[in-house]
């Protein structure tokens, strides 16, 4: 079991998400950074299956009950383990009532704890996600609070000789606050968009604002213009809205403003989403930070499959240095 003490600022238990119900309107919620949840997990024997704490810009504090194994992945926090600092990206023993505080992040926006055996919250439509938007999953479908008690799974029985593996230091990303190169494929609705303002698409800065979150990321830069047409049946009246269509995960759309729609949104509507972000760029674009830049880079859709697959030889290969022999 394990306590929690202080739930920081947005605390959640996720997964790898709940798939198959986006006919009815329920996204797959999941980590929003699939890739730091998967190696958290893979250095405590887990599989990326097994649910974690998402911790948003500052950490969480908790008490362990039982001896155990963990693991931070994701946006740099300093983390101590009883007033001792403890390594990211590394498998760390614990010890019944040993307590985990950590603090602000420093470069990225999201860190990952997973605990050998997962998080073990009842699933909601075989997920173990928080979707907080409408209340399931994870911990009574919220963040977590003081006071809150979360059962752990069945660990590996070779957890403990998980303990000291670490992530080789080429395979750690940085974050860095330069890197803000994020791969699109350009459509559905690109059509809407002027010549110029596709250009500007991808050619210009963007910042990451305020009110970015699971939802979506709302970001803010140069004015985009649409075509003038006279709006077909069934579209609103604004220039930015067509027809209802689904909205693909990863979506731009461009109510004035791009809102890239990341694991929570809603699953359709009227907005006109002329670009995706790639799958293998969604969890580095969820560590961007408020005011930080993004630039966006058009690319084919074979491009995007190849990113996808070298991405998961990357998690493929750390999970093999990690795992004891």
């Amino acid at each position: 079991m394990i306590e929690v003490l202080d739930g920081g600022l947005s605390t959640t238990v996720q997964d790898n998400g709940r798939y198959g119900q986006y006919h009815i309107g329920v996204p797959p919620s999941g980590a929003m950074d699939q890739f730091a949840h998967s190696v958290a997990n893979y250095l405590v024997g887990n599989d990326e299956e097994h649910a974690t704490l998402e911790m948003t810009y500052k950490g969480c504090e908790v008490r362990f009950e039982e001896d155990t194994v963990i693991a931070l992945a994701g946006a740099e926090m300093a983390a101590t383990l009883d007033g001792e600092a403890i390594p990211m990206w590394e498998a760390v023993a614990v010890d019944a009532g040993d307590e985990l505080a950590l603090q602000f992040a420093t470069a990225g926006a999201r860190t990952y704890l997973a605990v050998a055996g997962g998080i073990d919250v009842e699933p909601v439509m075989d997920s173990r996600s928080t979707y907080a938007l409408i209340g399931i999953g994870g911990h009574e479908g919220r963040a977590l609070e003081e006071g809150d008690v979360l059962a752990v799974g069945e660990p590996a029985a070779n957890a403990d000789a998980f303990v000291g593996t670490r992530v080789p230091a080429e395979d750690i990303p940085t974050y860095d606050d330069d890197d803000a190169n994020i791969r699109i494929v350009i459509g559905l609705c690109d059509y809407r968009l002027t010549e110029e303002s596709k250009e500007r698409l991808t050619t210009e800065e963007w910042k990451v604002a305020a009110d970015a979150d699971r939802v979506g990321y709302r970001l803010t830069g140069p004015e985009l213009e649409f075509v003038e047409r006279e709006q077909p049946f069934g579209a609103g009246t604004d220039p930015t809205n067509v027809v209802d269509l689904g909205y693909p995960v990863g979506s731009i759309q461009i109510p004035q403003q791009p809102i890239v729609v990341m694991r929570d949104a809603v699953t359709g509507g009227g907005y006109a989403t002329v670009a995706t972000v790639i799958s293998a760029d969604r969890g580095k674009l969820s560590q961007r930070r408020t005011h930080q830049s993004v630039y966006f880079t058009n690319v084919s859709v074979d491009d995007a499959l190849a990113a996808r697959e070298e991405q998961e030889a990357v998690l493929a290969d750390i999970k093999a240095a990690v795992t004891p022999s």
